[in-house]
């Protein structure tokens, strides 16, 4: 499904990001399992990165979410602190290693991500946003989520860390 959204370039996107609300619904599923739905998340848009989109805790199915078992922090020097989760699904399916993040504590003018979790598209088997399947970002990194909404090149895949 195409989105009726306006088509974005992620060159057109500001540096430091923005935080801004959709109303897109946007559902999560891995191993058969839809572990989450919202039409209350927030995307962060960056330059030359497909938007990364933060969703509600409430949006998860009770329980999915654990703190990683890795111990996992990053900084993000406009965010802030990021602390990693495992996505554990019920009845002792399979479990996702770092498959998200939240800033429990985010920096000023990021405080609307406080409460929310962004997943890595690429850790789980489907995520769609208004029935569009997301595609990840090239890379291990930024976690941004590609539809046909948004335009690159998009930073990310080899050769493109110096940017």
């Amino acid at each position: 499904m195409t989105s009726p959204r306006p088509l974005e370039s992620v060159w057109d996107y500001p540096r430091p990001p923005r935080v801004e609300p959709t109303d897109e619904l946007v559902v999560v599923g891995h191993a058969g399992v839809e572990v989450a739905r919202t039409r209350s998340a927030l995307r962060v848009l960056e330059t030359s990165h497909p938007p990364t989109y933060y969703l509600p805790r409430e949006a998860f199915t009770v329980g999915v979410l654990q703190p990683a078992a890795s111990g996992r922090t990053t900084t993000c020097e406009f965010k802030g602190v990021a602390a990693y989760y495992d996505l554990v699904l019920p009845g002792g399916g399979p479990v996702v290693r770092d498959a998200g993040w939240s800033y429990p504590s985010p920096s000023r003018g990021f405080e609307a991500l406080r409460g929310t979790v962004a997943l890595y598209p690429g850790r789980v088997d489907r995520i769609t946003v208004d029935g569009e399947e997301v595609t990840a970002q090239d890379g291990d990194f930024y976690g941004g989520w590609i539809t046909a909404r948004v335009t690159g090149p998009f930073k990310g895949g080899p050769g493109t860390w110096g940017w």
